[in-house]
C-alpha cells in the first residue's frame, strides 16, 4: 500500500509554572501529520489499512459519533489508498461540517439508534455478512493493529524523558504507547499517563489489558479531568484552551487535547513531578472537534 511520509516535530512549550517548578515539559505534534488523518487517527489506521488490502478488502466499514474525527479520518484515508467507506453513525439523522467532509470524500454514511450502535459486530454482521469485500474497524480504530501503530511514537522520541501524556478515549493509544516503551526497554526510565476523557475512566484497564498492555508502577491513569464526560465542558476548561492557544500558538480543543493539557498543568502546579523532570505531551490531532464547540468561544 502506498504510504505518505509525515513530520511529527517536538516543540518545548514556556510558561512560569514550569520555571517555578523546575520542570521542562514538551510537546509532540501529532496534529500536523495530515489536516484529516491526523494525530493518532492515522497511527491507529496504519496497520488496519495495510491489512485491508493485503486481504484484497476494498469496503472499509467503521464507527462513530456525529462529531467523529475517526469518522473523517477514514473516510480521507479511504479516498487517499482507493478503498470505498461506509460509516454507522450514532444517533438521530443530522448534517454538520465533519459529517459533510466525509461525505464529501466519498464515505456512506448510515444513522443507526443508540441502542443498536451498541453492538458493532451485530450491525456490521447485519449489514456485510455477504459482502466478503467489507473489512471492519471498531470505532474510533480500537484493536491490536491500532495499539501497534502507536506503539511507533516511542520510537520516534528523539531524546529521553520521564513522562509521556496523552489523551484516552477507548484506550489504544496508552496501550500502545505502554507495549512501545516496553519493546525499547524504557521501563522504568518512562512513565506513560494516560488522561480518559470519559466519566469513569478506570474501565481503561480492562480496555488496555485486552490489547495485551501491562499494567504496572510505571503507568498511570488520571480519571479526574473528564469535565462532566466524552464532548462534555466547562467555563473553566473553555478559558484554559483559549488561553494556552493564546500562549502557545498551537490549536487544542476541548474533547481530548485541552482536558489533556489541563491535566499536565494541574499535576504541575499540584507538586506531583519532581523537579528536574522532562514531560513529553502528545497531541493527538482531531481538532476538527473543535467545530462542534464553537459556540461555546
Amino acid at each position: 500500500m502506498q504510504t505518505f511520509d509525515f513530520f511529527s516535530p517536538i516543540e518545548e512549550l514556556h510558561a512560569p509554572l514550569y520555571q517555578e517548578k523546575g520542570v521542562r515539559v514538551y510537546i509532540k505534534r501529532d496534529d500536523l501529520i495530515h489536516p484529516y488523518i491526523s494525530g493518532n487517527k492515522w497511527r491507529k489506521l496504519k496497520y488496519p489499512l495495510q491489512s485491508a488490502q493485503s486481504k484484497n478488502k476494498t469496503l472499509l466499514v467503521t464507527f462513530g459519533g456525529a462529531w467523529s474525527n475517526h469518522l473523517l479520518a477514514t473516510a480521507c484515508a479511504g479516498a487517499k489508498f482507493n478503498f470505498q467507506t461506509y460509516g454507522f453513525v450514532r444517533g438521530e439523522e443530522i448534517n454538520n461540517p465533519v459529517l459533510a467532509l466525509c461525505k464529501v470524500f466519498g464515505m456512506q454514511l448510515h444513522f443507526v439508534d443508540r441502542e443498536s450502535y451498541k453492538n458493532k459486530k451485530v450491525l456490521f454482521d447485519q449489514y456485510f455478512k455477504d459482502r466478503p469485500e467489507a473489512f471492519f474497524i471498531d470505532e474510533g480504530g480500537y484493536g491490536l493493529k491500532a495499539a501497534q501503530g502507536c506503539a511507533e511514537i516511542i520510537q520516534e522520541l528523539t531524546e529521553p524523558f520521564d513522562h509521556i501524556f496523552c489523551a484516552c478515549g477507548t484506550g489504544t493509544t496508552f496501550a500502545g504507547l505502554i507495549q512501545g516503551a516496553a519493546a525499547q526497554s524504557l521501563s522504568p526510565d518512562i512513565n506513560i499517563h494516560g488522561v480518559p476523557v470519559l466519566k469513569g475512566g478506570a474501565f481503561i484497564w480492562d480496555e488496555i489489558s485486552e490489547l495485551g498492555a501491562t499494567r504496572s508502577p510505571y503507568t498511570h491513569l488520571h480519571t479526574d479531568y473528564h469535565f462532566g464526560g466524552y464532548a462534555k465542558t466547562k467555563p473553566e476548561l473553555i478559558n484554559y484552551v483559549k488561553k494556552f492557544t493564546r500562549r502557545t500558538g498551537i490549536l487544542i480543543e476541548p474533547t481530548y487535547t485541552g482536558k489533556l493539557c489541563y491535566a499536565v498543568e494541574d499535576l504541575i502546579a499540584q507538586d506531583y513531578f519532581t523537579s528536574g523532570s522532562k514531560i513529553i505531551i502528545l497531541h493527538t490531532g482531531g481538532l476538527t472537534g473543535f467545530l462542534g464547540m464553537f459556540d461555546k468561544f
